[in-house]
């Protein structure tokens, strides 16, 4: 089932198909464009409900369900987003080839990163500059609501992470308003 599943994606890649799926820690799908494939996290430029490109998502394999590739609606979507001017997104310099160099990667990448733990509590996200990855751990230095930035980077088990979010509007106005952490 992994495999079938991992060379459907595999397929949507090579074809720039659009892409919906469900995932077991939300109730809303997901829809995007795969941009990459690793051995247990997959790359979207996502597709937000406005039909509009916002950012990029990383999913782990394991939790995609109900993959439909292509995506029932693609030509509408593909048509609104033409007639809007979106254009698919290259692929950011981001390697899915684990958790540790995902994270690494899109801090190099991006000036915010938006970490998931669904299983620990699905309602929460962090999003912060990561500071070190090592020994199983994550140290982020997470931005608040108000774009202000903590003094103390907090620890998060890497294997806790179900989802990687960059790229987006949110994380791009926070970074508009918060700037680069003081060091």
């Amino acid at each position: 089932m992994a495999n079938a599943r991992s060379q459907r994606l595999a397929a949507a890649l090579r074809d720039k198909k659009l892409v919906k799926f469900t995932r077991p820690f939300e109730e809303a799908t997901v829809s995007g464009y795969v941009l990459d494939v690793g051995p247990r996290w997959l790359l979207l430029a996502l597709v937000g409900d406005g039909i509009r490109f916002n950012g990029f998502q990383c999913i782990r394999l394991s939790d995609v369900r109900e993959l439909q590739a292509p995506h029932p609606h693609a030509a509408f979507a593909e048509a609104a987003m033409k007639k809007r001017g979106e254009r698919l997104p290259r692929k950011p310099r981001v390697s899915v080839a684990s958790i540790e160099e995902l994270l690494v990667s899109v801090n190099r990448s991006f000036p915010l990163v938006t970490i998931h733990r669904e299983k620990v509590d699905r309602d929460v996200c962090e999003i912060g500059r990561v500071m070190r990855v090592q020994n199983g751990w994550l140290s982020l230095l997470e931005i608040n609501p108000d774009a202000s930035w903590d003094a103390q980077a907090n620890q998060y088990r890497l294997r806790d992470i179900t989802r990687v979010d960059f790229g987006g509007d949110y994380e791009e106005a926070l970074h508009l308003v918060g700037g680069r952490p003081v060091a």
